[in-house]
């Protein structure tokens, strides 16, 4: 007599389960070597893979950029356009849309001086091509202000129009 639908789905899962456990012991036994370097490989893949969707540039803050500009030690790009830069931006920002390809020119000498990229506000991403700009042109100290002009100007702080 041929075994009926139902023995055959008991003998393929009795199967699976035994290859299941087998497996498990083997592979995820603590002291199984191999599996502890791939775990420890996939955790460093998983970390390192973190940082780099969290951002390429550090954020600085609209109380530690103010004390920047203050002590005269901050070199901003203001990566919003043309049109918003000649509207109004961060005293001292440097408009990356019209003077790009002179930007070589305008950054100080010290590369490892502070350099801030910013554009609209947080959800604004344009601040990139100014701080990738700059890390290209081998600056070491390249970071964004991720509240942008709009939240420079929620918090109050000065901006002026082009002249």
């Amino acid at each position: 007599m041929a075994p009926s639908a139902s023995d055959t789905l008991t003998a393929a899962a009795q199967i699976a389960a035994w290859q299941s456990d087998y497996y498990k012991s083997k592979l995820l036994n603590p002291e199984n070597i191999i599996m502890k370097k791939l775990l420890t490989f996939f955790a460093a893949l998983l970390a390192t893979s973190a940082l780099v969707v969290a951002g390429e540039y550090q954020d600085i803050s609209i109380e530690e950029l103010s004390k920047a500009i203050a002590d005269g030690k901050v070199t901003l790009l203001d990566v919003n356009g043309s049109g918003s830069y000649a509207r109004g931006h961060i005293p001292g920002a440097i408009d990356f849309k019209a003077q790009s390809a002179e930007i070589a020119k305008l950054l100080p000498a010290d590369k490892e001086q502070l350099v801030v990229a910013y554009c609209g506000g947080p959800g604004c991403n344009a601040y990139k091509a100014g701080a990738q700009a700059a890390a290209d042109l081998g600056y070491k100290n390249v970071r964004h202000l991720a509240a942008g002009i709009s939240g420079w100007l929620d918090a109050g702080k000065p901006t002026e129009a082009k002249k």
